[in-house]
């Protein structure tokens, strides 16, 4: 089992610091988070909470994760970074191929990109996206992503976007893993179809067990059962050796592990040495006895 971190949105001067002491740690990935903007007015829900709230999300300091992962790459040496999630589908593909290059170039490799379209149509306003075929928009996105990544020249003619011959020069040596993100059935078919990999955004071991168990059959449906795919999952069984022992039943090879609550909605207090001796407490007594 792999375990990442997440910082839950801390203070941004606490990242580097928390980057060291993740990696001294054993932890194998930090992971962050993603969110452009804050709209003052907005009928939107959140899925992810059960009551629909977003006032918690208010104030709350999301750094950009392409401008943060390679200040800790630079303080670290095998630290892997992720992205969980990534809103995709708001976002311009040639643009994001050349961030997402450039980060798995100045990280030797050490980053992979979890995406999701996100469920709000306000951040599609906010980037002058439309939000009508969305998925679709974002399918063609991962197609494109792959074909830069390559660093040979690539072209592309869908329904959305149309790309004439073009390369990204730095290409990372290898193809940055993509992973998908989100509980509906279409990104279940997606991550199937397209993607290296799932996240699963949390909640009861046995809805992480219908999800897996579901995209395994997709996989099988899209021939692609064979095919290298790794399972990440945010699960309060990470907290104890038995409930890792459970993830890895299941197949989960990385447990994402937080020790803050946002969705509660208070202010993050915690110092950084707090914050540090949570991460040691989680390495001490469940890192090193799995």
């Amino acid at each position: 089992m792999r375990f990442a971190y997440h910082a839950t949105m801390c203070n941004p001067e606490f990242y580097l610091p928390l980057a060291i002491a993740v990696e001294e740690a054993g932890f194998d990935t930090f992971t962050l988070p993603d969110s452009i903007c804050y709209p003052e007015i907005s009928d939107s829900k959140y899925p992810y909470n059960g009551t629909g709230d977003r006032e918690f999300l208010d104030g709350v300091p999301f750094l950009e994760p392409f401008s943060v992962v390679p200040a800790m790459g630079a303080v670290t040496t095998k630290l892997r970074f992720s992205t969980s999630v990534m809103k995709l589908a708001i976002r311009q593909p040639v643009v994001v191929a050349k961030s997402l290059s450039s980060v798995a170039v100045l990280t030797q490799n050490r980053f992979v990109f979890g995406v999701g379209i996100s469920p709000w149509p306000d951040d599609f306003a906010a980037c002058q996206i439309p939000w009508e075929k969305r998925g679709k928009r974002m399918d063609e996105m991962i197609d494109i992503l792959k074909g830069l990544m390559t660093g040979e020249y690539f072209s592309y003619q869908g329904e959305i976007f149309q790309l004439d011959s073009i390369k990204l020069c730095p290409a990372p040596s290898k193809p940055v893993p993509i992973l998908i993100g989100g509980h509906a059935k279409a990104a279940l078919q997606r991550a199937a179809r397209v993607a290296d990999g799932f996240i699963h955004a949390g909640g009861t071991i046995e809805s992480l067990a219908a999800s897996v168990a579901e995209i395994e059959k997709y996989r099988k449906e899209y021939g692609r059962e064979k095919v290298p795919f790794e399972y990440q999952s945010m699960s309060a069984e990470a907290f104890s050796v038995d409930g890792v022992k459970k993830l890895e039943d299941l197949g989960i090879g990385e447990a994402i592990v937080a020790f803050r609550n946002p969705y509660e909605g208070k202010t993050d207090t915690q110092t950084l040495e707090e914050k540090i001796g949570m991460i040691r407490w989680f390495a001490d007594n469940v890192i090193q006895k799995t």
